[in-house]
């Protein structure tokens, strides 16, 4: 069987990946489908997806546009189908460029029937099953479902924020010390990572907008958008400080980089100019020429007295300058 990427066999032995979920008066799980309830799939197969096309005659292109790792957050109508696709965040438990990133999140809705779609497995839609069986109170209709999981996503982006802030911090300590290509580099992958974030903030937010006058949205349903607007709004103004601290960080690194190299330039540099004035007196002197001094036993002493006082002098002179 073929493993979606983002999926492990672990977790396709733990769990399966199409769960019925009945919504009323709580989160509880059902063994097979019924009306109005959730479906929620993870990373599905060539065959999950061909059953749920089949069974419930989803349009092809949905799941292809899901599957898709970099589609954007927006709204589509077909058929009497729905489909809205957010961007969730999820982090990478191998290394990589970067360890931050988002992935798409598709709802797929129509009558009676209610999917999502996730090629990848995330915390936060464990999180999301985990605390509506907290709430017990399920979802009023799939429109309140739709709102609470932008609500979600919003909290996890600022839960993924803090760590990163972490990381950030943990960086700076550890270039306070030493500053080498390797900090600068896990510096640059955390600055995709915000990149991607605020990205797909934004991208969330428009899309938010949007379902405000696409969704039959109710009294309850705008005091949820009005909670959903404040946590998506602080995702997207603390991703926008990150970044930017983030960037004057490395801004100021690299220029530690720089002045450390110009110095160390300049340093040797000055000791060039030192050792010059010795070789340019003993390649004088000891030239095939007459000088007068060919014969006498103070010539070596002479040219040796004469190096090191020159040399003395040079060094005085760049010491007073401050190039040594």
């Amino acid at each position: 069987m073929q493993v979606p990427h983002g999926c492990s066999f672990i977790l396709h032995e733990e769990q399966p990946m199409k769960t019925y979920w009945n919504t009323n008066g709580g989160i509880r799980p059902i063994k097979e489908w019924e009306p109005n309830c959730w479906i929620q799939v993870t990373c599905p197969t060539d065959k999950d997806r061909q059953e749920l096309e089949e069974e419930y005659k989803i349009p092809d292109y949905f799941f292809s546009d899901i599957s898709d790792a970099d589609e954007r957050p927006r709204y589509e109508f077909d058929e009497g189908w729905q489909l809205i696709i957010l961007r969730i965040p999820y982090m990478k438990e191998v290394r990589s460029r970067t360890p931050y990133t988002t992935v798409p999140l598709g709802i797929i809705h129509k009558d009676e029937v209610t999917i999502t779609v996730c090629y990848f497995e995330t915390d936060m839609m464990v999180d999301f099953v985990t605390f509506q069986q907290r709430r017990a109170t399920g979802f009023i209709d799939y429109v309140d479902m739709v709102f609470r999981l932008f609500l979600s996503s919003s909290v996890w982006y600022l839960k993924r924020l803090k760590q990163i802030s972490l990381l950030l911090n943990r960086a700076k300590r550890s270039m306070d010390h030493t500053v080498n290509n390797t900090s600068l580099v896990n510096l640059s992958r955390l600055q995709d990572s915000l990149t991607y974030f605020i990205t797909s903030i934004r991208g969330n937010e428009t899309l938010l907008q949007k379902l405000k006058f696409k969704l039959p949205v109710d009294e309850l349903d705008a005091d949820l958008i009005e909670d959903v607007n404040i946590e998506i709004s602080q995702a997207r103004e603390t991703a926008n400080i990150y970044s930017e601290i983030l960037e004057s960080t490395m801004d100021t690194y690299t220029s530690i980089i720089n002045n450390n190299m110009n110095t160390v330039m300049r340093t040797l540099t000055s000791f060039s100019i030192i050792l010059m004035f010795p070789t340019l007196i003993s390649s004088l002197f000891g030239m095939n020429l007459i000088n007068g001094m060919e014969t006498s036993n103070w010539g070596f002493p002479v040219a040796l007295t004469l190096s090191v006082v020159v040399s003395l002098g040079s060094w005085m002179i760049l010491r007073q300058k401050n190039l040594l």
